[in-house]
C-alpha cells in the first residue's frame, strides 16, 4: 500500500546547489501585495512626496536592523542587504519616482511600481547571467517601499519547521539569510531564478540542495507535501512514491558518503595513480564561499570573480573598496593561491557610465577591452590589487585577451600603478604572477606567442566553446549546440595546453567543463595542471583523479577523438565514465 494519497508530481528546474534533500514543504507566500492606482490633486503632490521619502526612510532603517541581526557567518551575506539600501537611495530610481508623482499625479505606490517594471526591463536585456537576475533585487526593494507605504507589516519572523523545504515563488536575500541562519532548512525551491540569483548563492555558500526556475511549483506544492529533490539535476518530485523516496535516500547516502570523503580526503593531493598530479582549485563570487571551499580540500581559488564590487550601486567602488575585498579573501585563504580576474563587464553594466545599447554585448566592448578604453577605472582596480598583494598569494588575470597587444597593455597599466603606488610609499608584492583567460578562438590560436608573455593560462570554456560553435548559449534555439566533446573543442583544448607546455607556463581551466566529472579524465589526458570549479565539485573529482591513471586517459581520449560527431564523443565518453565509476556520486 502507498503512503500518498496523491500521485508523484515531477517538476524540472535549474540545479542550484548540489545536494539531495527529503522533507515536508513549507510554503512560504511572499505574494507582491495589489498596488492601488489613484491619481491625485495637484496640491496632494507635496504630501504625496513625504510618504515616499518617509516610506524609503523606513526600508532603510529595516535593512539596516535586518544587516545587524544576521551576525556571525550570516554576516557575510549582509553585503547583498547593503547593496539593497544603496539601491534605495539611487537617483534613476528616486528622482524617476518622484517625477512620475509630480508630472503625472499618481499615488506614491504607482509610481513606485512603474519605475520599478521601467527598471526591471533594462535588466531584461542584459545578456549576462548574473546582471539579469538582478532585476528581482529591484522587485524585492520595490516591494519593501510599497509595503510600508500601505502599512502592511515587513520582515515579519519566518519560523520553518526542522528539515523544511522551503518552497516559494521567489525569495528575498533577507528571507533566505535569516531563514539559512534557522538551521532548519533542509533545501530550496523557487519558481524563480537561475544559477547567479541570491538565493542560489546563499544556498551554496551554506551547502544546502536548491532548485530554482521550478516553474509553477510554488502553486503545484501543498503546505506539509513530502519533496525530494536534486538539487544538482534540478529535480522536484511532489509526494514521491517509496521507491522514488527509496533511490533519492540512497543517492543521500551517496552524497553523505562523497562528503565525508571530502573531509578525510581534503589534505590529500589530486594525483592519479601513476602520478600525474592536478591542482583541484575553488571559484567564487562572495567571500562567504571561501569556508565552503577549503572544508572540500580546495588548495586555492582559480577565479574570483571581481563583479559583485559593480553590483547595485550608481558609482563605481572605490579603490579603498577594491582594496578591503581583495584583502579579506587574500587573507582568508593564508597563503594559498588566490587568482583575482579583472572586470569582466560591458558598458552597459558599469555603474555611473553613460551606457550605449550594443547589438551583441558578448562579443563588443568588455571586458579587458572596456578596461583599456576607460583606464582610470582600471587603473583603480589595478592599484588595489598591488596594494593588497602583500596580504596574500595574489595571481592577476585579465580576461577575454584576443591578442598580444592587449596582453601587453594590461601589464603596462599594472606596472604603471606599481610605479605610482611606489612615489606614494604604499607597500605592493615583489612578484605578482600575470595571466590571462583564453577564450577567443584568436587566443587559442596564438596560444604559442601569448604563451611567451603570460605567466599562466587559465581557459574559460564557456566562453571559448561560444564562440568556436558560432552560438549564443542564452538563445534556446541553439543552446542545443553547446557541445564541450566536439572535435574542435577537444583538438583546440589540446593545442592551448601544448603551447603552454612548451613554454613551461602552468596551464588551468575555470569554466564550467573543469567542474563537471564527465569530463575528468579528458581533462587530464590533455594535461591540465589546474582545474578550477564550485565547492561541492571537488570531493567526486578528486576521487576520479585519484582512481585512475594518466595514461589509461590518454588512451580514452585518443579512442573517442577517432570518432568524428559530438554526439558519438558524448556517448562514448559517458559510457566509459559509467562503467569505470559507476559508484561516485
Amino acid at each position: 500500500m502507498s503512503i500518498h494519497a496523491t500521485p508523484t508530481l515531477s517538476l524540472q528546474g535549474i540545479g542550484a546547489s548540489p545536494g539531495v534533500a527529503v522533507g515536508h514543504a513549507f510554503v512560504l507566500d511572499r505574494r507582491r501585495i495589489r498596488t492601488p492606482k489613484l491619481r491625485i490633486d495637484e496640491a496632494a503632490v507635496a504630501e504625496e512626496l513625504s510618504r515616499f521619502r518617509v516610506a524609503t526612510g523606513l526600508s532603510d532603517r529595516q535593512l539596516g536592523e535586518l544587516k545587524e541581526r544576521l551576525t556571525g557567518e550570516a554576516q557575510d551575506h549582509a553585503i547583498i542587504l547593503e547593496a539593497h539600501r544603496m539601491m534605495l537611495h539611487d537617483p534613476m530610481f528616486v528622482e524617476e519616482v518622484e517625477k512620475l508623482i509630480t508630472r503625472d499625479f499618481i499615488n506614491a505606490e504607482w509610481a513606485v511600481r512603474r519605475v520599478a517594471r521601467r527598471i526591471r526591463h533594462m535588466f531584461d536585456n542584459i545578456q549576462d547571467e548574473y546582471f539579469r537576475e538582478r532585476r528581482a533585487d529591484v522587485e524585492f526593494i520595490a516591494d519593501r517601499i510599497v509595503r510600508n507605504l500601505m502599512g502592511q507589516e515587513v520582515d515579519e519572523e519566518i519560523v520553518v519547521p526542522p528539515d523544511a523545504v522551503v518552497v516559494a515563488h521567489d525569495l528575498s536575500p533577507a528571507d533566505a539569510a535569516m531563514m539559512v541562519k534557522s538551521g532548519r532548512v533542509a533545501g530550496f525551491v523557487t519558481d524563480l531564478g537561475g544559477q547567479t540569483s541570491h538565493t542560489a548563492i546563499i544556498a551554496r555558500a551554506r551547502e544546502i540542495p536548491a532548485v530554482v526556475g521550478a516553474g509553477r511549483a510554488s502553486e503545484q506544492v501543498s503546505p506539509g507535501d513530502l519533496l525530494a529533490l536534486d538539487g544538482t539535476r534540478g529535480l522536484l518530485l511532489i509526494n514521491p512514491t517509496e521507491e522514488q523516496l527509496a533511490l533519492f535516500r540512497e543517492t543521500m547516502r551517496r552524497h553523505l558518503a562523497s562528503e565525508q570523503v571530502a573531509l578525510k580526503t581534503r589534505e590529500l593531493p589530486a594525483v592519479t595513480t601513476d602520478g600525474w598530479r592536478v591542482t583541484l582549485n575553488g571559484n567564487i563570487e562572495f567571500p562567504e564561499e571561501i569556508p565552503s571551499l577549503l572544508a572540500h580540500g580546495a588548495e586555492g581559488i582559480g577565479l574570483y570573480r571581481t563583479e559583485f564590487l559593480f553590483l547595485d550601486r550608481h558609482e563605481p567602488p572605490t579603490e579603498e573598496e577594491h582594496y578591503r575585498a581583495y584583502r579579506m579573501v587574500l587573507e582568508a585563504m593564508g597563503g594559498r593561491p588566490v587568482t583575482i580576474r579583472t572586470l569582466d563587464l560591458g558598458a552597459d553594466k558599469v555603474p555611473g557610465r553613460r551606457h550605449e545599447r550594443e547589438p551583441n554585448p558578448a562579443m563588443g566592448l568588455r571586458a579587458i577591452r572596456y578596461c583599456l578604453k576607460h583606464r582610470e577605472l582600471f587603473r583603480v582596480q589595478l592599484r588595489a590589487l598591488l596594494r593588497a598583494s602583500v596580504h596574500g598569494n595574489l595571481k592577476v588575470m585579465f580576461p577575454l585577451i584576443s591578442g598580444i597587444s592587449e596582453l601587453r597593455e594590461g601589464r603596462s597599466e599594472l606596472e604603471f600603478c606599481r610605479s605610482e603606488l611606489g612615489r606614494a610609499g604604499l607597500p605592493v608584492g615583489k612578484r605578482i604572477a600575470v595571466g590571462i583567460m583564453v577564450e577567443t578562438p584568436s587566443a587559442a590560436l596564438i596560444a604559442d606567442r601569448l604563451a611567451q608573455e603570460a605567466d599562466f593560462f587559465s581557459i574559460g570554456t564557456n566562453d571559448l566553446i561560444q564562440y568556436s560553435m558560432a552560438i549564443d548559449r542564452q538563445n534556446r534555439d541553439v543552446a542545443y549546440l553547446y557541445k564541450p566533446l566536439h572535435l574542435s573543442v577537444l583538438r583546440t583544448l589540446k593545442s592551448i595546453v601544448g603551447a603552454a607546455k612548451e613554454t613551461g607556463i602552468p596551464v588551468a581551466m575555470c569554466g564550467e567543463m573543469a567542474g563537471d566529472p564527465l569530463f575528468t579524465l579528458v581533462l587530464i589526458a590533455i594535461g591540465l595542471d589546474e582545474l578550477s570549479m564550485t565547492a561541492g565539485q571537488i570531493p567526486v573529482v578528486k576521487q576520479i583523479v585519484r582512481r585512475t591513471s594518466r595514461s589509461e586517459a590518454i588512451e580514452l581520449v585518443e579512442a573517442a577523438m577517432r570518432l568524428s560527431t559530438a554526439e558519438e564523443i558524448d556517448r562514448f565518453i559517458r559510457a566509459e565514465m559509467e562503467r569505470r565509476f559507476a559508484d561516485v556520486s
